[in-house]
């Protein structure tokens, strides 16, 4: 059977895929469309598995939040290069899955691409070449309408809030002080035991160093101790648009509180193979 041209295209906009490949799909099954996809999808999901051991550090976030504050969502969908994510595509997918995300109970991403997400991830990545995962999502809710969000411009980093009570304004600064400087806890009684044992034996180390009397020692410990609680709990930090100000004392003015913070930043964590061309290249010419 003749593949013609109409053939071809008809078969790109039904499957996304590049023109060579619907091309070759219809010659080797003699024109016949229907099969012609079922041997794409195939060939789609093995292309897409061999893409799948690569490392995806770049990305975007998605942050959706109620109109009443009752309910939000982030989520992280990462691709390889920074180039690729900004593909209408790949954003709008995020934007799928963060629709997915609001609408579960937990956020939980491996139940949601289970549902069959993951069959247009795949479907995606080989569209645009490069791997692509569904990193992370987080859900908050507030019976009182204490949620509040900030994405910064290029939605690589951003922050959901919970306070005790509606304050959009005060909730909204809030997390962009969150996405800002990063806090770890949102009080002081909140950092783990195994943390602060940690950070004492530091600074244990470091004050019997001085050569000091060991009194003297024991009040340096713990006013670092101290000093380190301040610069990781969120209503203890001075505000990032009013230093002068606590972000304790902030929610305060409002007549709420700071209940719990989620922060996300593309590709935080991820260890990122670093390739030296020119050593590969000088090996080439060795080999």
């Amino acid at each position: 059977m003749a593949i013609t041209a109409a053939l071809v295209k008809e078969l790109r906009e039904r499957t996304g895929l590049g023109m060579m490949d619907c091309k070759k799909a219809l010659q080797e099954t003699d024109g016949d469309l229907e099969k012609a996809i079922e041997e794409l999808r195939k060939s789609s999901a093995l292309k897409a598995a061999k893409k799948s051991g690569r490392t995806t550090a770049d990305g975007l976030l998605g942050i959706k939040v109620a109109e009443d504050g009752s309910r939000g969502a982030m989520v992280e969908v990462n691709i390889e290069t920074d180039f690729a994510a900004k593909n209408e595509k790949f954003i709008a997918f995020v934007a799928k899955t963060l629709d997915l995300v609001y609408a579960s109970q937990d956020g939980n991403v491996a139940a949601i691409l289970a549902g069959g997400l993951d069959a247009e991830r795949e479907a995606l990545v080989q569209e645009i070449g490069e791997n692509i995962s569904v990193r992370r999502g987080r859900v908050l809710a507030s019976e009182s309408g204490g949620i509040a969000s900030y994405l910064h411009g290029d939605k690589r980093k951003g922050a959901l809030v919970k306070l005790s009570s509606s304050a959009p304004e005060v909730g909204k600064d809030v997390a962009m002080h969150v996405t800002a400087l990063a806090p770890m806890v949102v009080q002081s009684a909140d950092v783990p035991a195994d943390v602060l044992d940690k950070e004492r034996e530091i600074y244990l180390t470091q004050a019997q160093d001085s050569g000091k009397p060991e009194d003297i020692v024991a009040k340096m410990v713990e006013g670092r101790v101290k000093k380190f609680l301040a610069e990781v709990s969120l209503v203890d930090q001075p505000f990032v648009k009013d230093p002068n100000q606590k972000v304790g004392a902030l929610a305060k003015t409002a007549n709420t509180e700071v209940v719990e913070f989620v922060r996300f930043e593309v590709g935080e964590g991820i260890d990122v193979e670093k390739e030296d061309f020119a050593a590969e290249v000088a090996a080439q010419l060795e080999g």
